[in-house]
């Protein structure tokens, strides 16, 4: 066949290194990184010299321009197999010095351009992720397909980086995309954009947790969240992004389309995609139930990480946050056991599950240095409008529910203007004017085995109205605790009203 070079190429000085004209036809593409945020002449120099023994067709520089190194017609040296370079138009492109070997927007951009453009002139309508080095290499591309391939898959390499290793399916849908084909290969996602759970499933657990650690610890600078029990969930409910909710539906967390009213605020889901499977929920007697559910689906799997997050910070039960206290949180397990204390699991063993997964991974190194932190300041006022009302500035929390319970009718707000401490009035008289009848308005009330969110839940209570015949403080609820008629156990009866 007659090969042509791509017409985006801004700068050219050919290397010597190369074998020839290819042996095989082109049918597959090989991005690398070059560790190294560099230019196309700076790229151009390295494989200048005949010492080197290595080349590409092309390289990306660190502001998106193209370079040309070794014609397409002739086999480069550039992945450490011959039989690779023969058939693959090879590109380096500028990165970080450091994993997960990070691009520019710029060059991942300029790398979808390219391999637009190197599949339209070589006649290729799709291009392939399959995600696995075996089922690739065993691939025998149709003769409008392209085929994605990596360089560590023949040499001890990191090359093309964790970064880019998490986007190849994002890279592969958007060229089928720009080619107008629909979705990119047989295995491939039908997104367009964002890191493609897919792209999990040829990773070992060890190489998955650092791909997507820098993601987490993204997130906890937005949200607050430790990224080291964020990235223990992700882990612990998708198996290291494996699990079939994960794969076909960048659903990392088993989040389903119904949680808590789906009223929080920040919610990355669309509303309506989903993806319908049945999982098991375990009783508080050991037991499990299989169920039918539907579960959201989003677009990558960093909306999944944003999602998450806005649900942990702003559920609600009843008018009370369900997991109040996680936001800032610097204490692994304490923010472990605010998680499963706001009903998000029903393992009985779901905090030692999630300890156990820091621990083994040491996944605080992704957490957020102080030194990195941004000032969170803890306001004390009467309402967080009432800024005339603010007696004082905290950057310790305690010291601002000192201020609090100090002067009535302050709360402390965060940097965010919600609302994280009241300070509690009279505690309710133990037994005081029982039996009394509450009417329950929400359909996820907790009901637990003893008067606090430290005690064990049994089941939501259903809408109705319900015999209270005791009441005690505990912890978790400002009004008291109620302990049903029926025997079931205790409700919080801030949740509650009396009728």
């Amino acid at each position: 066949m007659g090969y042509t070079n791509s017409s985006m190429v801004s700068y050219t000085k050919l290397s010597p290194n190369h074998s020839g004209q290819r042996t095989h036809s082109i049918d597959r593409i090989t991005p690398h990184c070059v560790v190294g945020q560099c230019s196309v002449e700076t790229l151009g120099n390295i494989f200048l010299p005949a010492s080197r023994q290595a080349s590409s067709n092309y390289g990306i520089g660190v502001d998106g321009r193209v370079g040309m190194y070794v014609e397409e017609k002739n086999r480069s040296w550039c992945s450490s197999s011959n039989a690779n370079d023969q058939r693959a138009v090879t590109i380096e492109c500028a990165s970080d010095t450091k994993s997960p070997y990070a691009f520019k927007d710029a060059v991942y951009q300029t790398l979808i351009k390219l391999c637009v453009d190197i599949c339209k002139r070589n006649g290729k309508k799709k291009l392939l992720w399959l995600g696995d080095k075996t089922k690739t290499l065993n691939y025998s591309p149709k003769a409008d397909e392209m085929v994605l391939t990596v360089h560590r898959w023949f040499a001890n390499k990191s090359c093309p980086g964790d970064w880019l290793y998490a986007r190849l399916g994002d890279l592969a849908s958007k060229v089928t995309a720009a080619l107008g084909s629909g979705t990119g290969g047989s295995d491939g996602p039908t997104t367009t954009q964002g890191t493609q759970a897919s792209a999990f499933s040829g990773l070992s657990e060890a190489d998955v947790v650092k791909s997507v650690g820098t993601l987490f610890t993204a997130d906890q600078k937005k949200m607050g969240i430790l990224a080291s029990v964020s990235m223990a969930q992700f882990i612990l409910e998708s198996g290291y992004g494996k699990s079939e909710l994960a794969q076909n539906a960048n659903n990392v967390f088993g989040m389903k389309c119904s949680l808590s009213g789906n009223t929080w605020s920040g919610s990355t889901w669309d509303g309506q995609s989903k993806c319908t499977k049945q999982t098991k929920e375990q009783h508080t007697d050991g037991s499990y139930e299989t169920i039918t559910a539907d579960f959201r689906k989003y677009p990558c799997v960093e909306d999944s990480i944003a999602d998450h997050s806005a649900y942990l910070l702003g559920a609600k039960n009843g008018n009370k946050l369900r997991y109040e206290g996680l936001k800032g949180c610097t204490d692994y397990k304490k923010a472990v056991q605010i998680i499963k204390d706001g009903g998000y699991a029903t393992s009985l063993t779901y905090v030692e599950n999630l300890c156990s997964i820091i621990e083994r991974w040491n996944l605080t190194q992704y957490d957020v240095k102080e030194s990195e932190k941004p000032i969170a300041w803890y306001r004390v006022r009467k309402t967080w409008a009432d800024s005339k009302s603010q007696k004082g500035a905290f950057k310790i929390l305690e010291n601002a529910k000192k201020c609090a319970d100090a002067n009535p009718g302050y709360s402390v707000f965060d940097v965010d203007g919600v609302n994280i401490y009241t300070p509690k009035t009279t505690a309710p008289a133990a037994s005081a004017g029982v039996p009394f009848l509450v009417k329950v308005s929400i359909s996820d009330l907790n009901i637990r085995k003893g008067p606090g969110t430290d005690y064990d839940r049994t089941q939501f209570i259903p809408v109705g109205i319900y015999t209270i015949v005791e009441v005690k403080s505990g912890k978790g609820s400002t009004a008291g605790w109620g302990r049903l008629k029926s025997g079931a156990g205790w409700i919080s009866l801030d949740f509650c009203t009396r009728v």
